[in-house]
């Protein structure tokens, strides 16, 4: 019989590390990182942490630390001056899911996006790209305005 803790997914069975929470907050409050890089660890049945990304490390530091042929899921600080000159910040979810990925990852990963997105409270906008072009930094900067 398998054991699920207490904060699994139901309908897959997907748990989520206790410090995924935890390091999304650190990025949300604190502002000690850009960007979490997720991954599922498909023998523990959940959801860990896969790379941290510095608070000085860029939007292409950021898209080159996502494999180019595996699915992942992401969050990204993104910081920007509006019209009236403030400094902004919107936290996006990514639902990076390549299209040359393993369609059992793609699977996997789209069975436990929403479950594992619920646990984020926070995020501002939601991006599911299956392609590099999808990243592009301007797609970004029209969702935040």
């Amino acid at each position: 019989m398998a054991f699920l803790r207490s904060h699994s997914n139901a309908s897959s069975g997907m748990g989520v590390a206790d410090d995924c929470k935890d390091i999304f907050l650190e990025l949300q409050r604190k502002k000690t990182h850009r960007y979490v890089i997720y991954k599922i660890d498909e023998k523990q049945k959940e959801v860990i942490v896969e790379k941290i990304g510095g608070a000085t490390e860029s939007y292409d530091d950021f898209v080159t630390s996502l494999p180019e042929n595996d699915c992942r899921y992401a969050v990204y600080d993104f910081d920007f001056v509006t019209e009236e000159n403030c400094q902004k910040s919107k936290i996006f979810f990514i639902a990076w899911s390549p299209s040359i990925s393993r369609i059992r990852a793609k699977m996997l990963y789209a069975a436990s996006k929403d479950r594992f997105r619920r646990e984020l409270d926070g995020v501002h906008y939601e991006i599911q790209a299956t392609d590099p072009s999808e990243l592009d930094l301007d797609n970004l900067r029209d969702r935040a305005h």
